[in-house]
């Protein structure tokens, strides 16, 4: 047969099975060995509501999508939150203890973090609480580039869903396989991986980046979403220079005779005619040519730890590698166009 006056090439097809392949493997795993037949794995799955007035609903299952919905439209509740996969049904807990079993315990939980904007209260002037603006809701859109990026590049994962969690900030669910199968211990040090803010509440300095050279996922933050988001957005939408806010900046300087030097040189800023918008990258651009000019001992990362300090991601690490329950909201938005993270508003 001829098709466009080219005679067709009879290609040798591959054989079906490989050499050597046992075709009774194909028999156990279609009997029960692939992920598709634990048919318990749904029903093992705990949900919690909580209805009016505060009553409060643990342990709920359910075996099927239709019957999760039939239950919500029965009990309307005002707050749902999705737990972790139990070794048996949790709605059936009781049965195992009195059986002496002791058999109910969380084998499966995806990957979450958890980031709240009040966290960013010291670093943005425009709202405070659960607020959010347009000013500094790029401050979650940063956030959720950052640990985007280490999360596939980093770690492999790639089931990763953003949603918003309601009313403050997003929560990020990593769902591959094996991230739902970490130990605490596990989950804990990729927790540790991210950690870099870090000291109590009254500590004016939480962010200390030591060695040599930085990190490379620390390195890549900084150069390709950190630097520039400080610079060219966070710096003039919150007026971190200006008089009663740059003390702030100062007090990030470990060596008060330098902090003072660039104190008087910010005062003489003062008496000229530095436009408001001006005098913010003005003050930055004098800092940094402070501290970057090697002249000083011990400050060779003082600008990146600045930068760090106001736009770093804030894990609220406990969530990352506990088996809690974690809130869904009516309203999720699902963050998943990151071409335009930086255009997301609240």
């Amino acid at each position: 047969m001829e098709i466009d006056d080219q005679k067709q090439q009879q290609l040798e097809a591959p054989a079906a099975v490989p050499e050597g392949f046992n075709t009774d493997y194909l028999r156990v795993y279609y009997d029960g060995k692939h992920p598709g037949c634990d048919q318990s794995y749904v029903g093992r799955r705990e949900f919690s509501f909580t209805l009016e007035n505060d009553i409060y609903l643990r342990f709920q299952s359910f075996d099927s999508a239709a019957e999760l919905e039939s239950s919500i439209k029965e009990k309307c509740p005002f707050k749902i939150d999705i737990g972790p996969v139990y070794s048996v049904d949790p709605s059936k807990r009781h049965a195992y203890a009195q059986s002496g079993n002791n058999v109910f315990v969380p084998v499966e939980r995806e990957l979450i973090f958890d980031i709240d904007i009040s966290d960013y209260d010291d670093v943005r002037y425009c709202c405070s609480g659960a607020d959010v603006c347009s000013d500094c809701w790029p401050l979650m859109t940063i956030a959720i580039k950052i640990l985007d990026t280490s999360l596939r590049d980093d770690f492999g994962f790639s089931h990763i869903l953003w949603v918003y969690s309601g009313r403050r900030g997003v929560h990020c669910w990593v769902c591959d396989s094996r991230a739902r199968k970490l130990s605490n211990e596990q989950r804990a040090a990729i927790a540790d991986y991210f950690r870099v803010y870090k000291g109590g509440e009254n500590a004016l300095k939480k962010v200390s980046l030591a060695g040599p050279v930085l990190h490379p996922f620390l390195a890549r933050s900084y150069m390709d979403v950190l630097k520039t988001f400080f610079e060219d957005r966070l710096l003039l939408s919150q007026q971190l220079f200006s008089s009663e806010r740059c003390q702030k900046i100062l007090d990030l300087i470990p060596d008060e005779n330098v902090a003072s030097e660039v104190h008087d040189k910010w005062q003489g800023n003062r008496r000229s005619s530095v436009s408001k918008e001006d005098v913010n990258v003005t003050r930055w651009e004098q800092l940094k040519t402070t501290l970057q000019s090697g002249k000083h001992k011990g400050l060779r990362r003082c600008v990146e730890e600045i930068v760090f300090s106001y736009t770093y991601p804030r894990l609220d690490m406990e969530v990352v590698f506990v088996f809690q329950l974690i809130p869904v909201t009516v309203m999720i938005l699902i963050l998943q166009l990151f071409r335009l993270y930086h255009r997301y508003g609240p």
